[in-house]
């Protein structure tokens, strides 16, 4: 039920965002979407991601969309004659998203005892976790050992972001004039 709630939340503020043509209400639109997405990890039991969801999606984005609204008009204007270029990216949304759809059918069921990811990985991690790191805490254990690269690339995309928001934020460089001038302005 929770989970249907929270599909059904995200595909109300999709909907909003396409009919929206003040681009502020789409950015906030976006950080909702985000916020939503990470919620539904948390329900989902996927922390890590939910994390890097709120962090990257709603916090950084939405800092630099704001920071890029600042620069641009804040509604949309719409060009006449650009129909034809809609109409293929229309194509190609609707191919990827049909290629998706088919490729989730093949997936085995939610909950299933047989399912894959319930198979012999999980049952190593609960039996092994301990005596191979010597990490009382199994999911630290998991993030810190045995997901360690991929945890480090998580960090990577949240301070590259960080860092971008911190260059795209900062004040301008001043020019410096030569020798003996003031500094130009």
């Amino acid at each position: 039920m929770i989970n249907a709630s929270l599909l059904a939340f995200l595909v109300v503020v999709a909907v909003a965002i396409i009919r929206t043509t003040d681009l502020f209400v789409a950015v906030m639109l976006f950080s909702i979407y985000s916020l939503l997405s990470a919620v539904l990890f948390v329900v989902l039991d996927a922390g890590d991601v939910a994390l890097t969801e709120a962090a990257v999606g709603t916090g950084i984005s939405t800092v630099l969309m704001l920071a890029v609204l600042a620069l641009a008009r804040r509604h949309e204007h719409h060009v006449k004659g650009n129909t034809p270029h809609n109409m293929v990216a229309l194509v190609v949304v609707l191919a990827t998203g049909a290629g998706l759809v088919y490729a989730s059918l093949d997936m085995p069921p939610i909950g299933a005892a047989d399912n894959p990811a319930h198979g012999e990985v999980a049952r190593y991690y609960i039996e092994q976790a301990y005596p191979d790191t010597g990490v009382p805490n199994m999911v630290a254990a998991i993030l810190a050992s045995y997901r360690s690269i991929d945890t480090l690339g998580e960090v990577m995309v949240i301070l590259t972001a960080a860092l971008a928001v911190v260059a795209l934020l900062s004040p301008a460089p001043r020019k410096r004039g030569k020798a003996g001038e003031p500094d130009a302005q």
